[in-house]
């Protein structure tokens, strides 16, 4: 064969070769193309949430369906001080970011989300209360953090819920939950049936406040679908965002200790706690552009400047998932 006709015959099959991967590279690129589609559009993926979100049991199961990709990459924070985080989507539940989020661990004063939960479902928050707690004893005995309540106080529920979610007083969640339940032992059973109710099964009460206790345990991902509920509700999404109240007494004025709500543009909540053995924890929630984001730290030695920095990767990375 001729050198030149020999060239010929090589040329015609490279050509022939790059043809078919140009075929081949195509198809390829259809089929993304029409996966990315179907996805977006409840096809397949994480938009069968839209439809499955009609199906689904509980409030977990829900979001567990409605779970959305994360888009760009990790967030500083994946070297965040905290033992767990969780970052949720709050139109849905679904995760859009988690370190350890479904370790069980101690969630300090953030039981008092569900204590308010609770609470806001079984009274009237205009209703009178007889207070029978002695806040100087309550220190005294457990170092609790307090509104200032005494015994024979008449204060409203309302005025109670703000001491407990605002100043997280200890003898608010005590003198609710006897006003609720009789005792707080009967009150913490409503509190596991409100957990078992959203689908919670790593999250146990053992208390109305959150002091460390054997058997009080929940999660990063879990308490932030309690902080969820407790948006979800307009007049506890109220107390939650307020910087101070005045309850009707003639003690000091009650003011919020989520230094988040001024430290972060667009905060909106939720609950701040603290004891040695959960360490600094926090459920917070944000908005920008219309969009609602949850942050949960816990065990965390600096809460604020974790959450901040969750929250500023999450609406800078992510796009609605639901």
């Amino acid at each position: 064969m001729r050198p030149h006709a020999h060239w010929h015959l090589n040329h015609g099959r490279n050509k022939n070769r790059w043809w078919a991967a140009a075929v081949v590279a195509a198809l390829v690129l259809v089929a993304v193309v029409a996966l990315q589609v179907r996805a977006f559009a409840g096809g397949g993926g994480p938009g069968d949430a839209l439809d499955a979100s009609n199906r689904c049991g509980t409030p977990l199961e829900c979001a567990q369906q409605a779970q959305g990709p994360t888009f760009g990459a990790e967030p500083a924070a994946s070297e965040a001080s905290g033992r767990a985080v969780a970052v949720v989507e709050a139109s849905c539940g679904a995760l859009l970011y988690g370190q350890r989020e479904d370790v069980r661990l101690k969630p300090a004063s953030l039981t008092k989300i569900a204590t308010a939960l609770v609470a806001y479902e079984r009274s009237d928050l205009e209703a009178s209360v007889n207070v029978r707690v002695n806040s100087g004893l309550l220190v005294a005995s457990t170092g609790s953090t307090v509104m200032g309540l005494k015994p024979g106080v008449e204060l409203t529920m309302r005025d109670l819920m703000h001491g407990l979610l605002l100043v997280s007083g200890n003898d608010a969640a005590i003198a609710i939950a006897e006003e609720v339940a009789g005792t707080t032992s009967r009150f913490v059973e409503l509190m596991n049936a409100k957990a078992a109710e959203l689908g919670l099964s790593d999250t146990h009460f053992t208390n109305p406040h959150g002091l460390d206790e054997a058997g009080l345990y929940t999660t990063a991902y879990e308490v932030a679908l309690l902080g969820r509920a407790l948006l979800a509700e307009p007049e506890l999404a109220g107390i939650v965002s307020a910087t101070s109240y005045q309850a009707t007494w003639e003690g000091p004025l009650l003011y919020n200790g989520n230094a988040l709500l001024e430290r972060y543009p667009g905060a909106v909540g939720v609950k701040i706690g603290y004891t040695e053995g959960a360490g600094q924890t926090i459920v917070a929630a944000a908005e920008r552009d219309g969009r609602r984001l949850i942050v949960t730290v816990l065990g965390s030695l600096d809460r604020y400047a974790d959450a901040i920095a969750l929250f500023d990767w999450a609406f800078e990375n992510t796009q609605p998932s639901c």
